[in-house]
């Protein structure tokens, strides 16, 4: 089993409009860097954990916990001319982009990047780099233990 953290902006899709979801399940479209992209594709499987971070936001920060809900398919948002994430390039026989669907498990209190910064057991989170921009990223699982069990439960 695998963790991350996968960012979305709120007003796009929340932790709120995961769990308001058939299911608790929203496909994580609009993914335009490979890097990211070769997470979901070469990496994540079914079950692992998922960091939901709200970003571009008022207060960016964790806002829940949710799970990898499905294996790799194409986003249909890039065969979509009306969508912000069109690909021109990108052809139903070879798809450029790809999602998973991720299933919300449980909103907590949000926890802000700068107290993800206070503690020194988060120091080497890929999120807390200089200059990451990443929308998905790994977590170790010290990570996640830290913050499931110290962060999310108010401490």
């Amino acid at each position: 089993m695998r963790y991350w953290l996968m960012k979305s902006e709120p007003f796009d899709a929340s932790i709120d409009h995961a769990l308001a979801a058939k299911g608790g399940s929203l496909p994580w479209t609009g993914v335009r860097n490979y890097q990211a992209r070769n997470f979901m594709r070469d990496q994540m499987q079914v079950g692992d954990g998922v960091l939901f971070y709200h970003s571009s936001c008022a207060e960016p920060g964790i806002a829940g916990f949710a799970e990898v809900a499905s294996t790799s398919y194409p986003d249909p948002t890039q065969f979509d001319p009306a969508s912000p994430y069109y690909d021109p390039k990108s052809t139903h026989e070879q798809p450029r982009w790809l999602l998973v669907d991720v299933r919300a498990l449980r909103k907590n209190r949000l926890i802000s990047l700068a107290e993800l910064r206070e503690h020194p057991e988060l120091a080497d989170m890929v999120i807390l780099r200089r200059g990451n921009r990443l929308s998905i990223t790994p977590v170790t699982p010290t990570e996640w233990d830290f913050i499931a069990h110290q962060l999310a439960k108010g401490g």
